[in-house]
């Protein structure tokens, strides 16, 4: 069973969070703004934040730059996956993943069942890792950004959840480009 252990420190990851929307301005981004504060809650450091309108090539150079910056630890998108000929994001995400992280998606849909039922189908939540970085693509609304921080984030982003969990591993997540 996951816990906090209180024998380890916390430690604030720093995070950058970028809405994905043809519409929206910051004064209307309800589901950033639902992000920035649960990231402030929990101690972390929100070191950027962004909107960019519904375009590949946007979207994956902004979640690059993010990953190149040494800043930057994780990288929380909203807005963008679903299912019309709009939704790029989940594809700008994968132009940029080095890996995929499939179980994201799938712990998504079972969290999104118990809340909206069979509706959880049309989201293409998803995660990957870029350069050391961690890189998470949140549906639009509020509701997916509590539901994805508080059931999922909010634990694997605190170093002191046990068993396991992101932080931990972060230094190692680009060893593959310090080999010879």
């Amino acid at each position: 069973m996951s816990r906090i252990d209180t024998d380890r420190p916390f430690m604030a990851v720093r995070i950058a969070v970028l809405t994905v929307s043809d519409t929206r301005t910051l004064a209307e981004d309800k589901s950033g703004d639902t992000l920035v504060a649960r990231i402030e809650a929990a101690g972390h450091r929100l070191v950027d934040r962004a909107i960019l309108p519904d375009e590949r090539v946007e979207i994956a150079a902004r979640l690059s730059e993010w990953c190149a910056d040494p800043e930057v630890d994780v990288v929380i998108s909203t807005g963008g996956t679903g299912l019309t000929g709009r939704d790029v994001t989940v594809e700008a995400h994968r132009d940029v993943y080095e890996k995929e992280i499939d179980a994201f998606g799938t712990v998504f849909t079972m969290i999104s069942m118990q809340k909206i039922g069979t509706s959880a189908i049309q989201s293409r939540a998803t995660a990957g890792v870029a350069h050391g970085t961690y890189l998470f693509a949140l549906p639009g609304s509020p509701g997916a950004c509590k539901d994805a921080w508080d059931e999922i984030l909010v634990k694997q982003l605190d170093y002191r959840h046990r068993p396991c969990n992101f932080v931990e591993i972060m230094p190692r997540l680009d060893e593959h480009l310090r080999r010879k």
